[in-house]
Order: structure tokens, then C-alpha cells, then sequence
């Protein structure tokens, strides 16, 4: 069976709203990764990546397991250093850094992790203090910084707290606030949502969304869920057995996925049988962003009274209407949807 992938738009333009646009300071590339290359023995895990992550961007990596997000990761970090290419922070490689000079790196680049890594023996405050400790800051000023990421990450009347008395959402609030502790320009995301519930997973987004816009932080996430590119990133690239194979705008890259692994994340996890009746064709009906336009449903509504609708929605991001509608039309109303269409691919 074949479908046929229909673009629809009205006339009507909806502006993004400032808030989902990038800073004016995203002028400038805070970090560039040149030509990377990362081999493990006989095991090519990066390829050919290159990236430029503006100042003040989210930026998401999201890929299959195996797709090599945690290899790329921790060249950032500089945990591991490229086989070929060049990781660059603001114009310098951090390959040629010594290991004198990897602690000023260490304070610029912070990281959150999955499962938190907490220390169970120090309370909330204390697992906040540590890194402070470790730089040998003086105690009042420890306790003032503490006192400051308490607060932003909404945990003041937690401070007391053990590890074990926290839930999963707090928690991570807590890995959060220690890695924001040394004034990092450049946060690291490591699967940071994927252990907790829905509920916990847009608390987490929002705070991260909050800090970004109050600090003015690079943010660079890796995970699996597209859910989480779209609330939260600015834009994202798609990795597929160490390669980039798709990188853009999130709005763009979800409204008109190129790839086949970007539109394998993208379908929907609930499974729909398609039925075709006698003289119907099933169609997919591709709202891609494009141009900020309105989807014309009224339009297709009255130039076909016979369709079916058998599957899809509509959603907006970054202020632009996204979506698929899976629909059964009658074969003589083809050429009408075709002429109400910017555009006709046939999927095969």
C-alpha cells in the first residue's frame, strides 16, 4: 500500500513568541566540534561530526542506543579525547590542555547525570557544598552559594535532607544545584529525565528552560525522548551509528523530518491498523511549520464531507503549527486534496 504525504496551510502567519527564539547574544559559537572522530580499538563510535552550539542555546543530541550520544558527551568534557577533529570552547581546543589547566575547564564545563550520584552520607546542602569544598572556598561564602542554589532550584526547606528522604525529581534538583554551584558557562545533560515519572520530567525541563534564560547558559542535552527535544531545545541533531544525519531548528526538524531515523523517532508509539475501504486511498497530511502558517482545516473539511479521520494531531512549538493527520479519502476526491496541497512526496 502506498500513502501520499500532503503539505496544508492557510494564509494566516503566527509569529514566534520571543521567549522560544534564540538570545540576540547567539551571535557567536560557544562550542564547536570540528571533524570529530572517536574510535575505541577496531570500533568507530563518532564520525565526521561537526557541530557549531551557539552561546546561550539548548542544544539537543538525540539518537537510538548506540547511536554514540555518550561517546560525544564526554569529548565535551574532555573525560575522553577525540581520535580526529577538534573540540573547541570558545575558539580553544581543549585537547591541548594540560592537566593544570583542565581545572579551569572543569569549573567552565558541569554535568548532570541520569541517576543523580548523589552522595548519601551529606544532606541536600552538603552534596551541594561539596564541589565548593574541593575548591577550597571559605566557609561563608560556601554557605551563602548554597544558600543562593537552594533557591533556585526551589529546595530551601529540603536542605536538611538525606538523599534517601528525597523523591526522584528532587533529587536531580539537587544534581542540578551542585553542578550550577562553581558558575559553569557550559551545562552537560546526561539523560537527565530519563528516571523519572512524566510529572517530575516537566518540572526538571521547566527548570532547566528557567536557567537558561536567568543564567544565560549553554546548554547541551543528550536523550532518546523526543518529548523532551521538543519542550525544551532550541535545536537539535539527529545521530545515527556515530554520524549527524539531520541537524536543525527543533520546529523544523519535527515539522519535516529528512531522515529515516528522525522520522522513526518521531512516529508515534501507539500502533493504529490502517483499513482502506473499497475506492478510498489513505493519506498522510504533513503540517511542516514552514513559513509560520496555520493549518487550513476548515479548507479540507469542506472540500472533502466524505474523509476519514484514522489517526493525528496538531501541536505547536517554538510557535508553529506542527502535525500529521492520517486520513481516508474517497478516490475521486484525490486531485481535490492535491490541489489545496503546497506540495505532494510520495511515501512508498
Amino acid at each position: 500500500m502506498a500513502c501520499q504525504r500532503l503539505a496544508l496551510s492557510n494564509n494566516t502567519t503566527i509569529p514566534d513568541p520571543p521567549h522560544d527564539q534564540l538570545p540576540p547574544e547567539t551571535l557567536t559559537t560557544h562550542l564547536h566540534l570540528q571533524g570529530i572522530g572517536k574510535r575505541y580499538g577496531n570500533l568507530t563510535a563518532l564520525a565526521d561530526i561537526d557541530l557549531h552550539i551557539q552561546r546561550g542555546e539548548i542544544f539537543g543530541i538525540i539518537g537510538r542506543s548506540g547511536a554514540g550520544k555518550s561517546s560525544l558527551l564526554r569529548l565535551i568534557n574532555r573525560l575522553e579525547t577525540p581520535s580526529a577533529g577538534q573540540v573547541l570552547i570558545n575558539g580553544q581546543d581543549i585537547a591541548r590542555l594540560g592537566s593544570a589547566e583542565l581545572r579551569p575547564l572543569r569549573r567552565q564545563v558541569a554535568m548532570i547525570f541520569q541517576h543523580f550520584n548523589l552522595l548519601s552520607t551529606r544532606t541536600v546542602a552538603g552534596n551541594i557544598e561539596l564541589p565548593l569544598q574541593m575548591a577550597g572556598v571559605p566557609a561563608a561564602q560556601r554557605a551563602r552559594r548554597v544558600e543562593e542554589l537552594l533557591t533556585l532550584v526551589g529546595l530551601q526547606e529540603r536542605r536538611d535532607a538525606w538523599p534517601a528522604q528525597l523523591s526522584g525529581g528532587q533529587k536531580q534538583r539537587v544534581g542540578i544545584a551542585r553542578a550550577l554551584v562553581l558558575e559553569p558557562q557550559i551545562l552537560l545533560c546526561d539523560e537527565a529525565t530519563s528516571a523519572l515519572d512524566p510529572e517530575s520530567t516537566q518540572a526538571i525541563l521547566q527548570l532547566l528552560r528557567d536557567i537558561n534564560r536567568r543564567l544565560g547558559l549553554t546548554i547541551v542535552l543528550i536523550t532518546h525522548e523526543m518529548e523532551v527535544i521538543r519542550d525544551l531545545c532550541h535545536r537539535v541533531a539527529v545521530l545515527e551509528r556515530g554520524r549527524v544525519v539531520e541537524q536543525g531548528e527543533v520546529w523544523r526538524v519535527f515539522g519535516d523530518p529528512r531522515h529515516e531515523v528522525s522520522r522513526l523517532l518521531l512516529a508515534p508509539s501507539a500502533h493504529q491498523e490502517e483499513v482502506e475501504a473499497a475506492g478510498e486511498r489513505v493519506l498522510e497530511l504533513h503540517y511542516t511549520g514552514e513559513h509560520g502558517l496555520e493549518p487550513d482545516l476548515g479548507a479540507l473539511s469542506e472540500a472533502l464531507p466524505g474523509l476519514r479521520l484514522l489517526q493525528g494531531g496538531v501541536e505547536r512549538i517554538q510557535g508553529r503549527a506542527l502535525g500529521r493527520l492520517r486520513v481516508a479519502v474517497r478516490d475521486g476526491d484525490l486531485q481535490r486534496v492535491k490541489g489545496l496541497a503546497d506540495r505532494v512526496d510520495l511515501i512508498r
